[in-house]
């Protein structure tokens, strides 16, 4: 269900702050129309941290009434209270998505045996598949290969979003997952050898601005077309990268405010990009012809 290309969505506001709803529904529908596999609402990139409960559900709410019966639904439910998980875990299954993408407890540092107990508590208690969500440069932790073969022979943990940015991790996750286990890059420049790894897809950043590119890389490669993949590899990893110089989504949202999908507005304590960011972003889409993108906004 969650393999090839799945955007991990952000969240568009408006000038006032509040969650604007509509551009939410047309980011949605665009994503859709472009070929995207599989949407993540709710995840890091869509400032979750910032959200309210009440804002969080109608992301995911507008998410799986808008992809019902087209693309999957991975919905973001992760921290570092183990209890509150479960309970959001519980209530965004209720709402219908597909799964739960959990990121791993941040600022505690549990141990190894701590995060193993952490992930086991939500899948006996949420029966959905669940993805678990290693960045240990967000989290201060990392969830070591050793653990995640073992959280991968419980029930309804489904795989992997591996955003470590080591390789060797990644094979060495690979090496001992079972055919079924989902390993998932977590980092749009990587998920090109990921795939040739023998992964499965990407949770990508990226595909916000080029949902029809990024899902065409990722099926390129699990279908082993890999000059291809390679291709769009090449062309697209300046805007990989640039997504990047700042605190992500800093930079992925000013350039989708210069494609005029969205405003440029974030939530404090996330800011503009600075000056010199913002004219390295514009230069690379002006160099992609992204600058001329316009998506149909909201009345």
């Amino acid at each position: 269900m969650f393999t090839g290309c799945g955007t991990a969505l952000v969240t568009p506001f408006r000038q006032d702050g509040a969650f604007d709803e509509a551009v939410f529904r047309v980011l949605i529908e665009r994503q859709i129309e472009e070929g995207i596999n599989f949407l993540v609402p709710c995840g890091t990139t869509g400032e979750n941290p910032t959200l309210s409960r009440a804002e969080q559900r109608r992301a995911v709410e507008i998410a799986v009434n808008q992809a019902r019966g087209k693309v999957p639904v991975l919905a973001g439910a992760g921290g570092y209270n183990t209890h509150e998980v479960i309970e959001q875990a519980r209530e965004w299954r209720s709402l219908g998505v597909d799964g739960i993408l959990s990121v791993a407890p941040y600022y505690n540092k549990p141990t190894q045996e701590g995060l193993f107990q952490h992930y086991r508590a939500i899948a006996d208690a949420v029966r959905v598949p669940i993805i678990v969500y290693n960045v240990p440069g967000r989290t201060g932790v990392n969830l070591e290969p050793a653990t995640i073969k073992r959280l991968a022979q419980l029930p309804h943990i489904a795989g992997v979003k591996e955003a470590s940015g080591n390789i060797n991790q990644i094979g060495t996750i690979l090496n001992q997952a079972a055919d079924d286990f989902l390993v998932l890059s977590g980092d749009d420049a990587i998920t090109l050898p990921t795939i040739a790894l023998g992964g499965r897809g990407v949770i990508s950043v990226a595909s916000n601005e080029i949902p029809r590119q990024m899902t065409e890389l990722a099926q390129a490669a699990l279908h082993g077309d890999f000059e291809r993949a390679r291709r769009v590899h090449h062309r697209y990893l300046p805007l990989m990268e640039v997504n990047f110089i700042e605190s992500s989504p800093l930079p992925v949202k000013y350039a989708m405010s210069l494609m005029g999908l969205l405003e440029p507005v974030w939530r404090l304590p996330m800011v503009p990009p600075a000056e010199a960011s913002k004219q390295r972003i514009e230069a690379v889409l002006e160099q992609l012809g992204l600058l001329a993108e316009r998506s149909v906004q909201a009345d």
